[in-house]
C-alpha cells in the first residue's frame, strides 16, 4: 500500500429497505420504510453515532418506468418515499454532526427554489446541507413537468451548468455580517451588504437576491452524480463531492485522475473536490457468512424484475422479447443516463454475461462496486482504492436495512480505525468542517478585495 496519508470519508445512502432490488421482499425487511420516520431516524442516528461524514438521499420526480408489474414488484422505483428534503429537515432536528445531502433535479425546478431550500435546511441542521445535483433521466419525469419528450442529455447539461451558476450567485445575496438587527436604529440589514444577482442567460433570468440570509457554511456543499463526458465536466467545475460508479481499480484510478486533472481550468485545486464512488459491501464474520447473506437477497429476485432493471439501466430499452440466457443484444445510445449504460454493457462485455447473469450482477448496488466478504477483505479492497487515488472516500450502499448498515458499523469501522483509515471523532460541525472543505468566500467579497 502507498503511504497517502489522511483518512477516508464515509456517506450512508439511505434506500428504504436497502439497495439491494429485492431487499424488500427479505424477512428482516421493514417493508413499509419508505414512509416511516422512525425508521430514517434511527438509520441517522447509527450513522452519526459512527461518525460517517453524511446521510444521502437519492430521488425522482415521478416513478422509475412505466412496466406496471415492475412498479409493483419492486421497491426501488419511487413509488412510496418521502421527498428528499422534507425529510431531511426533520432528520435535522434529531442529528446534531452529519451531514445531509438531498437529491434535485436541474431539469424539473428553478434556480430559486432550489438555492433557497438548501440555504434553509442548512440553518435548519447548523451547516449540515448538500445538494446532490442531477439533470434527470428518465422521459417518464418529463412528463410530469410540461414536456413531451425528454430533453437532450448534452441539453440537460447546458441548463444545469447556468442552473449551478444562478444558485451560487443567489447563495452569495448577502454579505456574512449583513443584518445587523439593530433595534436602536432600525435598521434590521445593511444595505450596502445585500446584493442583487440580475442574471440574464440562455435558460434563466432571476433578480434575486435571496430572501434567505448567507448560509451557515458559506454555501451548502454541491455534489454530483454523473459519470458522462458532461457530467465531468460539469463536476470539475461546480461539484464538491462526486458519487460515482467505476467496477476496476484501474477505471477507479483513471476517473479520479480525470475529473481531479479538468479542475485547474476553473481555478480549483484537486482537493476542492471529494471523489466518493457508490460501494454496497456486504459482510460476515467469515467469507461464507457473508455469502449467505447475498445469497439469500439473490434468491429473493424475480426474473420478470431482474429483466426490467437490465433493460433500464441499458438504457430503457424493451429487452423482453430476448432470452434471459442469451447475449445482451447491440444497442443504440440512449437520452437516458448515458455513464450507467456504458458501465452496464461493459460489464457485460467484458465478462461475456447473459442477460440473466447481468440482472443478478446488478441487483444489488445497480452498476456500483459490490463487495462481498470478511471486514478484512472489505477493508483490504476499500483501502486499495484510497492509497492508490481512486477515491477519497465512499459513499456506502447497505443491501438491506439496517441489518447491512448495522453489520458494516459493527463489523468494518473497528478495522478501518485499526488501520487509520477512518476518524474516531468528527473533526467540526459543519458538513465542509468534516470532509476538509474550504469554506466558500463570496464573488462580492473576492471582487472587493482585488479592487
Amino acid at each position: 500500500m502507498s503511504s497517502r496519508k489522511g483518512h477516508l470519508r464515509l456517506g450512508a445512502f439511505l434506500y428504504p429497505t436497502g439497495h439491494h432490488i429485492a431487499a424488500w421482499r427479505h424477512p428482516d425487511s421493514l417493508v413499509d420504510a419508505g414512509r416511516d420516520f422512525r425508521h430514517y431516524v434511527q438509520l441517522a442516528q447509527a450513522a452519526e453515532a459512527a461518525k460517517f461524514d453524511l446521510v444521502f438521499l437519492a430521488d425522482g420526480a415521478g416513478t422509475r418506468g412505466d412496466n406496471v408489474d415492475f412498479l409493483s414488484r419492486t421497491a426501488h422505483s419511487y413509488v412510496a418515499q418521502f421527498e428528499p428534503l422534507t425529510l431531511l429537515s426533520a432528520l435535522a432536528a434529531v442529528t446534531q454532526r452529519i451531514g445531509l445531502v438531498g437529491t434535485a433535479s436541474t431539469t424539473f425546478n428553478e434556480p430559486y427554489h432550489i438555492a433557497r431550500k438548501f440555504a434553509s435546511l442548512d440553518h435548519i441542521s447548523g451547516g449540515r446541507a448538500g445538494w446532490n445535483l442531477v439533470t434527470s433521466s428518465s422521459a417518464l419525469e418529463a412528463k410530469n413537468f410540461n414536456f413531451d419528450e425528454h430533453l437532450a442529455h448534452a441539453r440537460r447539461y447546458e441548463r444545469a451548468v447556468e442552473f449551478a451558476e444562478v444558485v451560487e450567485g443567489l447563495w452569495d445575496s448577502w454579505d456574512e455580517d449583513a443584518f445587523v438587527r439593530d433595534k436602536a436604529s432600525g435598521r434590521y440589514f445593511d444595505p450596502s451588504k445585500r446584493h442583487v444577482l440580475d442574471h440574464r442567460g440562455e435558460f434563466f433570468n432571476v433578480r434575486g437576491p435571496l430572501n434567505v440570509e448567507r448560509s451557515p457554511q458559506g454555501r451548502p456543499v454541491v455534489v454530483q452524480a454523473g459519470s458522462s463526458e458532461a457530467g465531468k465536466a460539469l463536476a470539475a467545475r461546480t461539484a464538491e463531492v462526486i458519487f460515482t460508479a467505476q467496477q476496476t481499480l484501474g477505471d477507479a484510478v483513471a476517473f479520479y485522475a480525470d475529473v481531479k486533472g479538468r479542475m485547474a481550468a476553473y481555478g480549483r485545486e484537486p482537493d476542492d473536490l471529494k471523489i466518493m464512488p457508490g460501494v454496497m459491501p456486504i459482510v460476515g464474520v467469515t467469507e461464507s457468512e457473508a455469502r449467505e447473506k447475498f445469497d439469500a437477497l439473490q434468491a429473493l429476485i424475480d426474473p420478470a424484475v431482474g429483466l426490467a432493471l437490465v433493460s433500464t439501466v441499458t438504457g430503457g430499452f424493451d429487452l423482453s422479447g430476448y432470452p434471459l440466457d442469451g447475449p445482451i443484444p447491440e444497442l443504440p445510445e440512449t437520452n437516458a443516463s448515458k455513464s450507467r449504460q456504458s458501465l452496464a454493457l461493459e460489464l457485460a462485455r467484458r465478462e461475456n454475461l447473459t442477460i440473466r447473469e447481468l440482472y443478478l450482477r446488478i441487483a444489488g448496488a445497480r452498476g456500483h462496486w459490490q463487495l462481498v466478504g470478511t471486514a478484512e477483505q472489505i477493508v483490504d479492497a476499500l483501502e486499495e482504492r484510497f492509497v492508490n487515488y481512486g477515491a477519497d472516500g465512499y459513499n456506502v450502499m447497505p443491501a438491506l436495512l439496517p441489518n447491512s448498515l448495522d453489520d458494516f458499523i459493527r463489523l468494518v469501522l473497528p478495522e478501518l480505525l485499526r488501520r487509520g483509515l477512518f476518524r474516531s471523532e468528527y473533526e467540526g460541525r459543519t458538513l465542509r468542517e468534516n470532509l476538509g472543505l474550504a469554506r466558500p468566500v463570496s464573488r462580492y467579497a473576492r471582487e472587493t478585495a482585488t479592487s
